[in-house]
This record gives C-alpha cells, structure tokens and sequence, in this order.
C-alpha cells in the first residue's frame, strides 16, 4: 500500500489499455516554496493566484509509431501533463513527439513495460527532478507559479506476475512517495492492472462506491 497520508494534496489517476482518464488539477499559489519550506504571504486575506492544469493517463501499450498521434490527442483534448505506460521503449531519455510535447520515458526492454511522463513544452523548462526508478515507476518535480508540483507514472503487474515482481512495485512506489517533502502537491497517473468489486465498504477514504460487481 502506499503510505501517502503525510501529503494531504494526493490525486490518484487510474488507467486502463488505450483509454485516456484525465483530471482538472488546480494549483493555488497562496503559499510559496522557498528553499524547501513553506512561506506565507505577508498578507494571508490577498488571494492567491490559481492555476489550471489537465493532467491523464493512458497505458499507451507501445510509443513505437504513436509519437505524433500521441501529441494530437493530447492537443485535442487539452492534456497538459499526460502519465503513460507500457511505452515498450528502451533507454532513460526525453524526445520530443511533435505538436509542442517532449516525452521523458524509462524502460529496460523494447518487448514490455516502460512508463513515461509527457508535458506540454511550456511546462518542460520547470522540470526540477526527473527521477527513472525502474521501467514500471518514475516521477517529475515541476515548480509551476512557485508550487512544487510531483507527477508519478507506474505501471503495476499483471495479475500473472511473480509474487516478488509485484511487491519489488509496491515497494518502489512507496519509496518514491516517502522521498516527497511533506507539503508538496501529488498526482499519481497510473494502471494499477487491477479492479474493484462491489461496494467499498471500509476503504471509503481510498475507493469510491462504483465498482464491478463479481460474478
């Protein structure tokens, strides 16, 4: 499970092959990052300047070929920041796709897995940290209008996996939530390979109350 309860400010988006989930994210920059902490306005009542972003992501199922298409999609549907998975591309590199959107890609194998974050170019120049923990999890820090902003794209095992394969994720994640400052905003766009059944009786916190009911 991931320990994510120090980081009050944590969007969790969920994926599936070939189609696009996105959210409206807001940044509101009331409070300025300085140095690592947190500095109030002089004056707390002035308020503070919002910023509007379309964050998605999409289990692309390979890059190979789809760069361009790719790039238009997001144009289209105004994606700002998009979290891809089983990009199926080796190397730990960022390309620009075309249409004004740079790709920041890891993999280990051209035949599988491989995650990525894609960004509008005028985002690019705020990338702080580009972090490629494996070919299933890697995260960008951003500082946009002086919020720090981290974007973390996995990619969970399948269900036919090894149980280690599995936990070595898990593990992963969590450690890349831990590194996060206490304060900093969170968005997680992932494909966690996974389902929900009826009703989410005691993980209403975590889980909304639609879900697939078991056969």
């Amino acid at each position: 499970m991931v320990r994510a309860g120090h980081h009050q400010d944590t969007t969790v988006v969920h994926s599936s092959p070939y189609t696009l989930f996105r959210s409206s994210y807001r940044l509101t920059t009331r409070h300025l990052s300085r140095g690592g902490r947190r500095v109030h306005r002089q004056r707390e009542n002035r308020k503070g300047k919002s910023v509007g972003l379309r964050i998605g992501t999409l289990n692309v199922g390979t890059m190979t070929g789809k760069g361009r298409e790719l790039a238009d999609m997001m144009e289209r549907r105004k994606v700002d920041i998009l979290c891809v998975q089983e990009t199926r591309w080796k190397g730990s590199k960022a390309r620009n796709i075309g249409a004004g959107f740079k790709l920041f890609y890891y993999g280990v194998d051209s035949k599988r897995n491989g995650v990525g974050v894609v960004l509008k170019e005028e985002f690019v120049r705020n990338v702080l940290e580009v972090k490629r923990v494996s070919d299933r999890v890697m995260s960008l820090k951003l500082e946009i209008e002086g919020v720090m902003l981290n974007v973390v794209s996995g990619y969970a095992p399948q269900v036919g996996c090894e149980l280690e394969e599995k936990e070595r994720f898990w593990s992963e994640l969590d450690e890349v939530m831990e590194s996060i400052p206490t304060g900093e905003r969170v968005v997680i766009g992932a494909d966690f390979n996974g389902h929900v059944g009826e009703g989410n009786t005691g993980d209403e916190e975590v889980m909304g109350k639609f879900g697939v009911k078991e056969p």
